[in-house]
């Protein structure tokens, strides 16, 4: 019996140490978007100007993933990406607000995304498209919902 136990704590301690990037399925093409330099292209702006409403990412690779890996425009509705971004919002603003159990350096500000206000299109988009991106590079699940591009 603890021979048995002893092999099924193993295959779990092995299998729970086993990438989860690969599990991801993490491309060529978005490992070089993830590794990519810092270049004049990674500041993007995120912006309603009729509201007045603007989020700006600095992230190297995001702008050529945004643009190579993610799913072109009119691919999911704007209702879609509204309901996922209400979602990955208050999964991040949680985790700005508990500095000690989730990374600082990867949760710095919060993300004022009202589900009362019509952002639009474009920056619902953006914004799904950059929670996604996130959640790949840097192995983090910020809902209930596989962070997948298939």
């Amino acid at each position: 019996m603890k021979y048995l136990i002893s092999i099924l704590l193993l295959s779990l301690i092995i299998w729970g140490c086993s990438s989860s990037k690969n599990a991801l399925n993490i491309s060529e093409d978005e490992q070089m978007a993830f590794s990519a330099k810092k270049s004049a292209q990674d500041t993007v702006r995120i912006a309603n100007d009729s509201l007045e409403y603007e989020i700006i990412i600095i992230d190297p690779g995001y702008y050529t993933w945004l643009n190579s890996i993610a799913k072109p425009r009119g691919y999911y509705s704007q209702n879609y990406l509204e309901n996922r971004n209400q979602i990955y919002v208050i999964n991040w603003n949680q985790r700005v607000l508990e500095p000690i159990r989730y990374a600082p350096h990867l949760y710095e500000m919060q993300i004022d995304y009202r589900p009362d206000i019509d952002y639009g299109y474009e920056v619902n988009y953006q914004l799904y498209n950059y929670f996604i991106y996130f959640q790949r590079k840097y192995n983090q699940r910020l809902g209930p919902f596989f962070p997948g591009i298939n």
